[in-house]
């Protein structure tokens, strides 16, 4: 039997220790480090291959499948680009691809009265082969729905799937596909494996080699050999790691669903996260329909896209002219204002909302749904010295309607003006929005993609857009006939009514 040595694990950061310590000397944090067991010898080597013996791990998972030869040092010259590397799998939901990367238009919008489920048409992006995938979310958000209707559309594409399920069984998850509509023509390529012993689901992906492979969900599964429960730091940290060196080695991709904290991030180790190349969130209220995927680490696209989807009888469905769904029941009120937001390369409309009341002197408080806390708190400081609004003794409570997160600074105008309008109880005029960035001597800045936010206001029917004064009055009054350009915080609240 191998010997085993003891080590140590932050949760919060994935830093090895040697011995424990009640705060970790890496990341700062207190009573994270769990102890986790290894084993020595030249066996616990997953890429060994034939030259070092067996060429498998000790719970024999990779085998042949890995690599023969070392690798040697190279010139990046001589590196020879792989074609297979820049073909992306299409999931055939055009809102999750487009978060996973790669270009992917967006489809035409369905006609009047029609209702299109996600995976109705789809553009370029998706996944690579190969790549592994982190998906989390809050229990009932939609994870294993979203999974499911993904792992549909890349059957019916011809793609073999291999779904494993291990939180339920085979028959629970054949009768949500059946109330999803996600049988017929093409399942034959979507195979299912209820199980949770990591050895037998590598097995079984080496049997079927299916092309995509998601695992739902990560905590559940365990390894045999490994004296811990399953979720565990040990558990977790070891089949991951086994599962990704197998997607790596078989080209497999492999979707992995995760379980979130109480403060939304993934359970497990932050070393879970830096496993694998892509981490997605799907975030919303479960008692809302709206929710929003979302990418905190992507090795192969951008991290600033979100895909937009609405959860109905069956299923999610994609959101494709998403620009005023966080701003579609708006009307002109005080506390309440419109702010064309990027969120990467698409511009949405959300109404920010802000209420003043009556509080303690020293003790008022600050709430935010959606928001930066502290960019609240500036905000406030701003408006009391260079705006003359007196708000030390008033409970200000902000929030972004419809469940988006809204954290660049071009929404710091609206915030401001609609703190201000609460507390005055006036409001800006029907047809009218903001966006520009609020510098600490009350002067409003200029914001990137002005043209673009402008635009997208106007084709929603917002007539005028407060916005920073423009550098080039001539050049882009003639492009932007709608912006009313402001320099100072005084100039903007002129406008309140």
């Amino acid at each position: 039997m191998a010997k085993t040595s003891v080590q140590f694990i932050c949760r919060a950061c994935g830093s090895v220790q040697s011995r424990w310590a009640g705060k970790c000397t890496d990341c700062g944090q207190w009573n994270t480090l769990e102890e986790h067991r290894v084993a020595r010898g030249a066996a616990m080597d997953p890429l060994r291959g034939a030259a070092g013996g067996a060429g498998v791990t000790g719970a024999g998972v990779i085998g042949a499948a890995a690599v023969a030869e070392p690798p040697r040092a190279r010139a990046i010259n001589d590196v020879q680009p792989d074609v297979a590397d820049g073909l992306r799998i299409a999931t055939g939901i055009n809102e999750l691809d487009r978060v996973l990367g790669g270009h992917a238009p967006p489809p035409a919008p369905p006609p009047a009265g029609e209702v299109r489920v996600a995976g109705a048409g789809a553009g370029a992006g998706g996944i690579v082969p190969g790549s592994a995938i982190l998906l989390g979310g809050d229990p009932g958000i939609g994870k294993s729905t979203l999974m499911l209707q993904a792992a549909r559309q890349l059957a019916r594409a011809r793609r073999r799937v291999l779904y494993v399920t291990s939180e339920e069984s085979a028959q629970q998850l054949q009768q949500r596909a059946e109330r999803l509509d996600a049988l017929g023509d093409g399942c034959d390529n979507l195979l299912v494996l209820a199980d949770t012993n990591l050895a037998r689901i590598i097995e079984q992906a080496r049997q079927t080699g299916p092309a995509v492979m998601i695992v739902d969900s990560i905590q559940m599964i365990y390894k045999g050999d490994l004296p811990a429960a399953p979720g565990s730091v040990t558990q977790l940290r070891n089949c991951c790691l086994e599962l990704v060196y197998h997607a790596k080695a078989s080209g497999t991709a492999l979707l992995l669903v995760g379980h979130v904290t109480k403060k939304g991030q993934v359970a497990g180790p932050r070393l879970l996260e830096h496993m694998v190349d892509t981490v997605l969130y799907f975030e919303g209220d479960r008692f809302h329909s709206h929710r929003v995927v979302r990418a905190t680490k992507n090795r192969f696209g951008s991290t600033l896209e979100v895909g937009l989807f609405e959860m109905g009888e069956q299923g999610l469905s994609e959101v494709h002219d998403a620009a005023g769904v966080a701003a579609s029941e708006y009307h002109a009120r005080a506390g309440s204002v419109i702010c064309p937001v990027m969120q990467g390369s698409r511009c949405l409309l959300v109404e920010i909302q802000a209420l003043t009341a009556t509080g303690i002197l020293g003790a008022a408080k600050r709430k935010v749904s959606g928001l930066d806390g502290n960019r609240l708190a500036v905000l406030i400081a701003v408006l009391e010295k260079r705006a003359g609004l007196r708000l030390a003794d008033q409970d200000v409570f902000t929030s972004s309607v419809g469940g988006m997160r809204v954290a660049e600074p071009a929404a710091d105008l609206a915030l401001a003006l609609a703190i201000a309008s609460a507390h005055h109880n006036r409001s800006l005029p029907e047809r009218v929005c903001a966006v520009g960035e609020v510098g600490l001597g009350g002067e409003i800045r200029h914001v990137q993609q002005l043209e673009q936010r402008a635009r997208e206001a106007q084709r929603l029917g917002f007539e005028h857009v407060i916005a920073p004064a423009p550098r080039d009055r001539a050049r882009t009054a003639s492009k932007l006939p709608g912006v009313i350009g402001v320099q100072t915080l005084d100039e903007a609240m002129q406008h309140l009514q």
